[in-house]
C-alpha cells in the first residue's frame, strides 16, 4: 500500500533528491514458520487476530540504529498534530510499525516502542495509511523539501492558527471577486489582511486552537 504513495509527488522528489530514504519491510520475511505467521488468536478468546511480537521484533531490530524512535500507529496513541510533526522532522530515523486486525501483542508496546500515535479518533483497518499521513507531514518540513525556505511557516497549525483565503487568476468568476487589498500591491496592508483573516477564520472554524 506505501510503494505507490511512496512514489509519487513531494516524496517522490524528496526521496529523488537524497532529502529522506524509505523502506518499506514485509513483516513475513521475518517469520520462521512455513506458513509465514505474522498473527495468532489472542489469548483469552475473543473476535479477531492479533499481529505476533516475534517478527516486528526481528523486523524493527534488523534496520534498528542508535537513537531511531519506533512508532507505532495505533488509536490507543496521542493525537498526532503539527508539533509532533515539527519535532519528528528534526530525528534521523523514524521506524513506524503498522499494526493490522485487533492489534499488536503488548509486548511490542512494552519492549520496542517509543512513540504511539493516532491520526483521529476512528479506526482504520491497519495503521499503514495513518503511517502514511504522518510520512507526509514529517517530510514536508524537511528543509529544501518544498522548494524555498519558510515555505511552512504561515500553512495552517504552524503559528496556532488555520491559514488566511487564497485567490489566484481571474479576478473575477460567477460573481465572486478577489478582495482589493490582493490587487493593491501593499504588501503591508496584504499582511495585515491576512493576519485577521487567519484569527477570524480560526475563530470561526477552530475556536479551540489557540488565537
Amino acid at each position: 500500500m506505501l510503494d505507490g504513495f511512496l512514489k509519487e509527488s513531494m516524496l517522490k522528489r524528496a526521496s529523488a533528491s537524497g532529502k529522506v530514504f524509505f523502506n518499506t519491510i514485509d513483516l513475513r520475511d521475518f517469520t520462521t514458520d512455513v506458513h509465514h505467521t505474522t498473527d495468532d488468536r489472542p489469548y483469552g478468546g475473543g473476535p479477531g487476530m492479533v499481529m505476533k511480537p516475534e517478527p516486528i521484533f526481528a523486523a524493527v531490530e534488523s534496520v534498528r540504529t542508535a537513537g531511531a524512535r519506533v512508532i507505532l500507529m495505533t488509536p490507543q496513541g496521542r493525537v498526532f498534530r503539527q508539533c509532533e510533526a515539527i519535532a519528528l522532522a528534526r530525528e534521523s530515523h523514524l521506524i513506524f510499525v503498522c499494526g493490522h486486525y485487533e492489534g499488536v501483542d503488548e509486548r511490542v508496546r512494552q519492549g520496542l516502542v517509543t512513540d504511539e500515535l493516532s491520526i483521529g479518533d476512528y479506526v482504520l483497518t491497519n495503521g499503514v495509511l495513518p503511517a502514511a499521513v504522518v510520512a507526509d507531514a514529517v517530510v514536508r518540513l524537511l528543509p529544501g523539501v518544498l522548494g524555498g525556505e519558510g515555505a511552512t511557516e504561515e500553512e495552517s497549525f504552524a503559528n496556532g492558527l488555520l491559514e488566511y483565503p487564497h485567490y489566484t487568476r481571474p479576478p473575477a468568476f460567477q460573481g465572486m471577486t478577489v478582495p482589493d487589498v490582493l490587487l493593491s500591491g501593499n504588501h503591508q496592508a496584504v499582511a495585515a489582511w491576512r493576519a485577521e483573516q487567519s484569527r477570524q477564520r480560526t475563530r470561526e472554524r477552530r475556536p479551540d486552537l489557540t488565537v
